[in-house]
């Protein structure tokens, strides 16, 4: 899952970003509408974390501008406004759920997740490949029956590949989806993370590498 956070507040969001990053959430920070708007148009995202007061074009337009959007992605108010007024115009203006502060990141989490796994997002809680059972909402993962453990990154990648369905993943697609955009497109974490989720999950290997195109889930 990638999310953008849209939040003036710095220290917030950084606090926001961290512990995201702590549950194999790829996190980016916009401080404002106008930010918020260019980095939607360039990356792609499963749930945008909101604030409606924001300098540039509030959180309620900005809603209004992703809900008019095909394939847009899920929209999580965070505000301080905690009236049911407040929340009825939120939904109004097209968030998909609502959460004021103060708040427990815990929550924050559980609620991407859920949102995360919604039908129209477009892919199940739980996807299976090749004998690996994935498990988004638990963060759990087995091979043939065998739980096997991995690292936060590891998680992200196998999910984006399992996701793809039987599709060929660029090693750039990777670094999209799992990585925020502080990622060194020059980087080769791509590739060693590859390798070492293929050990994680064993032999035979279910992770094919295609030649000068990336890599794809083989059956």
């Amino acid at each position: 899952m990638r999310v953008l956070i849209v939040e003036d507040e710095l220290y917030l969001a950084e606090a926001i970003r961290d512990g995201l990053r702590l549950e194999a959430i790829a996190a980016d920070i916009a401080g404002d509408g106008d930010t918020a708007l260019e980095q939607l148009a360039v990356n792609s995202y499963d749930v945008v974390v909101l604030d409606r007061d924001i300098p540039g074009p509030n959180g309620d337009e900005i809603a209004r501008h992703l809900a008019a959007e095909p394939e847009s992605p899920r929209v999580l108010m965070l505000t301080a406004a905690d009236r049911l007024d407040d929340k009825a115009s939120g939904f109004e203006s097209g968030a998909d759920d609502y959460l004021t502060k103060p708040f427990a990141l815990r929550e924050l989490v559980l609620r991407l997740r859920a949102l995360g796994r919604r039908p129209s997002a477009g892919t199940p809680p739980v996807v299976e490949v090749a004998g690996v059972r994935l498990d988004r909402f638990r963060r759990e993962v087995y091979r043939d029956g065998r739980y096997v453990a991995l690292t936060r990154k590891q998680f992200a990648v196998l999910d984006v590949l399992m996701t793809a369905g039987g599709g060929v993943v660029s090693a750039e697609d990777l670094l999209e989806r799992a990585w925020d955009e502080n990622a060194d497109p020059f980087t080769n974490a791509v590739r060693i993370t590859i390798s070492t989720l293929r050990k994680r999950l064993g032999e035979p290997w279910v992770i094919e590498t295609v030649p000068g195109v990336g890599y794809r889930m083989s059956a």
